[in-house]
Protein backbone atom coordinates (compact mmCIF):
# COMPACT_ATOMS: atom_id res chain seq x y z
CA UNK A 1 0.00 0.00 0.00
CA UNK A 2 2.87 2.24 0.73
CA UNK A 3 4.20 1.62 -2.83
CA UNK A 4 1.06 2.10 -4.70
CA UNK A 5 1.21 5.50 -2.36
CA UNK A 6 4.66 6.80 -2.94
CA UNK A 7 4.41 6.32 -7.19
CA UNK A 8 0.45 7.78 -6.91
CA UNK A 9 2.93 11.26 -5.35
CA UNK A 10 5.18 11.21 -7.73
CA UNK A 11 2.77 12.61 -9.85
CA UNK A 12 2.03 15.78 -7.77
CA UNK A 13 5.57 15.88 -5.43
CA UNK A 14 8.54 15.80 -5.54
CA UNK A 15 10.79 12.60 -5.18
CA UNK A 16 12.65 14.62 -2.28
CA UNK A 17 9.17 14.82 -0.29
CA UNK A 18 8.03 11.31 -1.36
CA UNK A 19 11.54 10.14 0.38
CA UNK A 20 11.18 12.16 3.56
CA UNK A 21 7.04 10.71 3.55
CA UNK A 22 8.87 7.46 3.48
CA UNK A 23 11.52 7.76 6.21
CA UNK A 24 8.63 9.66 8.23
CA UNK A 25 6.29 6.98 7.95
CA UNK A 26 8.96 4.45 8.42
CA UNK A 27 10.17 6.58 11.82
CA UNK A 28 6.67 6.92 12.99
CA UNK A 29 5.73 2.63 12.52
CA UNK A 30 9.22 2.10 14.56
CA UNK A 31 8.33 4.38 17.36
CA UNK A 32 4.65 3.26 17.94
CA UNK A 33 5.31 -0.55 17.35
CA UNK A 34 9.03 -1.60 17.92
CA UNK A 35 10.20 -1.87 21.41
CA UNK A 36 13.84 -0.63 22.74
CA UNK A 37 16.17 0.68 25.44
CA UNK A 38 17.21 4.57 25.10
CA UNK A 39 20.65 4.48 24.25
CA UNK A 40 21.16 1.35 23.28
CA UNK A 41 20.92 0.43 19.16
CA UNK A 42 20.92 -3.46 19.95
CA UNK A 43 17.28 -3.80 22.04
CA UNK A 44 15.67 -2.21 18.98
CA UNK A 45 13.03 -5.34 18.13
CA UNK A 46 10.34 -5.34 15.88
CA UNK A 47 6.92 -7.37 16.23
CA UNK A 48 7.33 -10.33 13.57
CA UNK A 49 4.25 -8.39 11.72
CA UNK A 50 6.55 -6.16 10.77
CA UNK A 51 9.95 -7.83 10.23
CA UNK A 52 10.63 -7.58 6.98
CA UNK A 53 9.06 -3.94 6.78
CA UNK A 54 12.21 -2.00 7.19
CA UNK A 55 13.56 -4.02 4.34
CA UNK A 56 10.93 -3.43 2.10
CA UNK A 57 11.01 0.34 2.90
CA UNK A 58 14.70 0.30 1.89
CA UNK A 59 14.42 -1.49 -1.55
CA UNK A 60 11.34 1.05 -2.55
CA UNK A 61 13.46 3.74 -2.37
CA UNK A 62 16.16 2.28 -4.48
CA UNK A 63 13.66 1.05 -7.01
CA UNK A 64 13.37 2.10 -10.94
CA UNK A 65 9.31 3.51 -9.25
CA UNK A 66 11.13 6.17 -7.42
CA UNK A 67 14.82 6.61 -8.77
CA UNK A 68 13.82 7.86 -12.32
CA UNK A 69 18.01 8.21 -12.66
CA UNK A 70 19.31 6.20 -16.19
CA UNK A 71 15.35 5.76 -17.48
CA UNK A 72 13.27 7.44 -19.62
CA UNK A 73 9.69 9.07 -18.53
CA UNK A 74 8.19 6.00 -20.54
CA UNK A 75 10.36 3.74 -18.89
CA UNK A 76 9.18 5.07 -15.35
CA UNK A 77 5.72 5.19 -16.19
CA UNK A 78 5.72 2.00 -17.45
CA UNK A 79 7.20 0.39 -14.52
CA UNK A 80 4.78 2.80 -11.80
CA UNK A 81 1.58 1.79 -14.09
CA UNK A 82 2.66 -2.00 -13.83
CA UNK A 83 3.29 -2.19 -9.93
CA UNK A 84 -0.17 -0.16 -9.41
CA UNK A 85 -1.86 -2.80 -11.50
CA UNK A 86 -0.44 -5.93 -10.41
CA UNK A 87 -1.02 -7.99 -6.89
CA UNK A 88 0.61 -7.61 -3.46
CA UNK A 89 2.34 -10.99 -4.47
CA UNK A 90 3.58 -9.57 -7.68
CA UNK A 91 4.08 -5.95 -6.24
CA UNK A 92 6.21 -7.42 -3.27
CA UNK A 93 8.83 -8.75 -6.07
CA UNK A 94 9.39 -6.32 -8.24
CA UNK A 95 10.20 -4.09 -4.95
CA UNK A 96 12.22 -6.29 -3.60
CA UNK A 97 13.25 -9.07 -5.89
CA UNK A 98 13.47 -13.26 -4.37
CA UNK A 99 16.74 -14.29 -4.78
CA UNK A 100 16.84 -18.19 -5.02
CA UNK A 101 20.21 -20.62 -4.46
CA UNK A 102 20.14 -24.08 -5.66
CA UNK A 103 23.13 -26.31 -4.57
CA UNK A 104 24.15 -29.86 -5.15
CA UNK A 105 21.58 -32.12 -3.32
CA UNK A 106 20.13 -29.69 -1.53
CA UNK A 107 16.52 -28.53 -1.77
CA UNK A 108 16.65 -24.85 -3.40
CA UNK A 109 16.59 -22.08 -0.70
CA UNK A 110 15.66 -18.50 -0.55
CA UNK A 111 18.93 -16.16 0.08
CA UNK A 112 19.94 -12.74 0.91
CA UNK A 113 20.18 -10.10 -1.60
CA UNK A 114 23.56 -9.81 -0.66
CA UNK A 115 27.04 -10.79 -2.33
CA UNK A 116 27.66 -13.67 0.44
CA UNK A 117 24.93 -15.55 -1.62
CA UNK A 118 27.41 -15.61 -4.45
CA UNK A 119 28.83 -19.25 -3.82
CA UNK A 120 31.09 -21.60 -6.25
CA UNK A 121 29.02 -24.00 -5.97
CA UNK A 122 25.81 -22.98 -6.13
CA UNK A 123 23.50 -21.49 -8.98
CA UNK A 124 21.63 -18.04 -7.97
CA UNK A 125 18.22 -17.37 -9.73
CA UNK A 126 17.02 -13.83 -9.64
CA UNK A 127 13.03 -12.71 -9.91
CA UNK A 128 12.70 -9.13 -10.32
CA UNK A 129 9.55 -9.54 -11.57
CA UNK A 130 10.60 -8.07 -14.70
CA UNK A 131 13.36 -9.70 -15.45
CA UNK A 132 14.78 -12.91 -14.21
CA UNK A 133 18.94 -14.11 -14.24
CA UNK A 134 20.19 -17.51 -13.51
CA UNK A 135 23.84 -17.33 -12.49
CA UNK A 136 25.86 -19.83 -12.06
CA UNK A 137 28.76 -20.06 -9.36
CA UNK A 138 32.67 -20.40 -10.91
CA UNK A 139 32.61 -24.34 -9.97
CA UNK A 140 28.89 -24.66 -11.06
CA UNK A 141 29.95 -23.11 -14.29
CA UNK A 142 33.47 -25.30 -14.97
CA UNK A 143 31.45 -28.36 -14.93
CA UNK A 144 28.77 -27.11 -17.20
CA UNK A 145 31.18 -26.41 -19.78
CA UNK A 146 32.74 -29.93 -19.44
CA UNK A 147 29.23 -30.88 -20.27
CA UNK A 148 29.25 -33.20 -16.64
CA UNK A 149 25.41 -32.82 -16.89
CA UNK A 150 26.05 -35.62 -19.82
CA UNK A 151 27.27 -37.87 -17.56
CA UNK A 152 25.20 -40.40 -16.24
CA UNK A 153 27.34 -40.26 -12.71
CA UNK A 154 26.46 -36.58 -12.63
CA UNK A 155 23.07 -37.13 -12.63
CA UNK A 156 22.03 -34.96 -9.51
CA UNK A 157 23.98 -32.15 -11.25
CA UNK A 158 22.05 -32.04 -14.08
CA UNK A 159 19.22 -32.50 -12.02
CA UNK A 160 20.27 -29.14 -10.08
CA UNK A 161 21.17 -27.32 -13.89
CA UNK A 162 17.28 -28.40 -14.78
CA UNK A 163 15.77 -26.64 -11.53
CA UNK A 164 16.38 -23.40 -12.22
CA UNK A 165 14.66 -23.17 -15.52
CA UNK A 166 11.61 -25.21 -14.66
CA UNK A 167 11.10 -22.73 -11.83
Amino acid sequence: LMARIAVQRTKTHEIVDIMRWLDRSLIRLCSKFAQYRKDDPASFQLPPQFTYYPSFMFHLRRSQFLQVFNSSPDESAYYRMVLKREDVSNSLTMIQPSLMSYVVNQAPQPALLDSTSVRPDGILVLDTFFHVVVFHGETVAQWRDERYQDDPKYASFKEMLASPQEE
